[in-house]
């Protein structure tokens, strides 16, 4: 739980605290995973961004524990994902047990072209990995600072920041993010709607050590039955690194309950998230567990504890003028099935690589509208899907549970129709633009001994990606072509597993794999030379026939708002 900051760098953290004082194109708000996210996607590509966070340190509370596939796989294209994969540990399913006896083993089991499982990690580790790898990048989180206010006009934000000495500084930026959480600062100060309601009962967690007998990397979930059969009381366990650890989530007992008449809990009203008053203790924790476990267990090795509120609220808009909010400034909802953190990370990286073309001047502003229009549903979609899952638990979904746990990984999350989708084509079937781009195993280049994965080919790219599918030597070297001239676009040619070896372009600036097993055939169905633009979230943005490939790039960046007079300028299409 180190800060990530080599020993002895104070004098180098304040000159390079000064150098973004004065070339801050984007201010975020919050050093939660969402903000760190949203830096980490800024710094990859190119945008400088200065990180706020009120609190002097990380708070050492594993609040957001599961880790969906989906993130796995964008921090996997940031390079992160190995340092998760040391740290976290496998969620392999869940245990479901209703008065005493098991009635359900949902096993979280993906496809096997998926690249990554579910994991869980705490979250003061999830922000460390995030940390330390912003940090190599060139940004530092200014611990205890503190957005007073701010106000914007058309062409940038004008912020005052309270530094930890109390002296207040004024910034202007051209951007704002808040990922200041359900209380956030930035969104109040928009004047934006959070509409919703909370949930009358309190709860308690606890990060604990459990000696029952009960599989390692399973999350438990016992529930009694009230007298007229609806979930009298609840049990909840997560599976945390370490022997035996968990973090379990229960019904505040009524001895615990705030007393009648105290002040709330939350000043705002939005009844969320932990308290700082009540802290309930090992004994707590152990009647509950005596009460509801599945097998006798002793508690031991209490890390935390704490009191908390779940509500479910989303804004009425991602955002006005400059200013965004993303992650639980945006939405909050029950924490069933690990939603709210990836929703986050999902929002931060969809909004990141939009400012980042537009910052540059690559794309005009009309481009951040999209933010909205792709996100919000998404987020309206998790906070009803939680609220209900809460209520009736995921065993209701009406769904058959293969699209249950594909959804739960948040691997439908698509923008088919979207803005930014250009038009279907190919088999209906078939991944169209606004799909996921799938993952796929097999790609094999002349050199390597050992066959690659699609992700292994994006990880490092920060821009779009065109994949140019095909054996015709000569098409793929005028789609590629065509390709190149739209600058700040990388093309890629995977080559059809029966192509001949001399079909690829023999320009070195185009990399060239084969579809040595057949998997991107199978998974992208394309019928025959096709082109795919992979977006830098990892969504699929187009699909086309290799020989409308100068018209449909042309019409992708269109739909960007792609400025005329910059590098990404096609010299062919006017």
């Amino acid at each position: 739980m180190g800060d990530g900051i080599p020993p002895g760098a104070s004098q180098w953290l304040e000159a390079l605290v000064a150098h973004h004082r004065t070339t801050t194109d984007v201010l975020i708000v919050g050093a939660g995973p969402v903000g760190l996210s949203a830096a980490a996607e800024l710094r990859r590509h190119g945008v400088h961004c200065r990180l706020v966070d009120r609190l002097p340190a990380r708070l050492p509370y594993a609040k957001a524990v599961g880790i969906q596939p989906r993130t796995l796989e964008l921090w996997d294209r940031m390079g992160l994902v190995r340092a998760v994969l040391e740290a976290a540990v496998p969620l392999r399913g869940q245990l479901l047990y209703v008065d005493g006896r098991e009635q359900d083993r949902i096993e979280l089991t993906m496809p096997p072209e998926v690249p990554y499982g579910f994991a869980a990690l705490p979250q003061y580790e999830t922000e460390r990995l995030l940390e330390e790898y912003v940090a190599r990048m060139g940004t530092v989180v200014e611990r205890g600072t503190e957005l007073v206010s701010f106000t914007q006009d058309r062409d940038g934000v004008t912020a005052r920041l309270r530094a930890p000495s109390g002296a207040d500084e004024e910034l202007r930026v051209p951007y704002l993010i808040g990922c200041d959480g359900a209380h956030s600062v930035v969104r109040k100060t928009l004047g934006l709607s959070y509409e919703g309601g909370a949930f009358q009962e309190e709860y308690m967690l606890g990060d604990v050590v459990a000696d029952w007998d009960l599989p390692a990397g399973y999350g438990i979930r016992s529930s009694r039955r009230a007298a007229d059969g609806s979930t009298g009381d609840v049990l909840v366990c997560i599976p945390l690194p370490g022997a035996g650890r968990y973090r379990m989530s229960m019904r505040l007992p009524a001895e615990l309950a705030a007393t009648p008449g105290a002040a709330p809990a939350a000043p705002d009203g939005v009844a969320h998230g932990p308290e700082a008053g009540r802290v309930p203790g090992l004994a707590d924790l152990q009647a509950v567990v005596d009460r509801l476990a599945p097998r006798p267990a002793r508690l031991s090795g209490l890390r935390w504890s704490s009191v908390f509120r779940i509500s479910h609220r989303i804004v009425d808009r991602y955002g006005r003028g400059r200013v965004f909010v993303a992650g639980d400034a945006a939405h909050i909802h029950p924490p069933t099935g690990a939603q709210g953190m990836n929703t986050g990370v999902q929002d931060a990286c969809n909004l990141a690589w939009k400012l980042a073309l537009v910052v540059r001047r690559e794309a005009g502003p009309e481009l951040l509208a999209t933010y909205d229009t792709e996100r919000r549903p998404v987020g309206e979609e998790v906070v009803g899907r939680t609220v209900r899952h809460a209520a009736q638990g995921i065993e209701a979904d009406p769904e058959d549970r293969r699209t249950v746990l594909l959804r739960e990984a948040q691997l439908l999350v698509g923008y088919r129709g979207g803005p930014l989708s250009g038009a279907p084509y190919g088999p209906p079937e078939a991944p169209q633009p606004g799909d996921r781009a799938p993952d796929c195993a097999g790609l094999t280049t002349p050199i390597a001994a050992f066959p690659m994965r699609l992700l292994d080919v994006l990880r490092g790219r920060p821009g779009h990606v065109v994949l140019l599918y095909g054996s015709d030597g000569a098409e793929l070297a005028g789609a590629a072509a065509a390709a190149r001239a739209f600058g700040g676009l990388t093309a890629v040619v995977i080559l059809a597993a029966d192509a001949d070896d001399s079909a690829g372009p023999a320009e070195p600036s185009v990399p060239v794999y084969r579809d040595a097993a057949g998997e991107f055939a199978r998974l992208y169905l394309p019928g025959g030379a096709t082109g795919f633009v992979v977006r830098p979230d990892g969504q699929l943005g187009a699909r086309f026939p290799l020989v409308g490939t100068a018209a449909a790039l042309s019409g992708l960046l269109s739909a960007l708002s792609v400025r005329r007079d910059t590098g990404l300028r096609n010299p062919v299409v006017a």
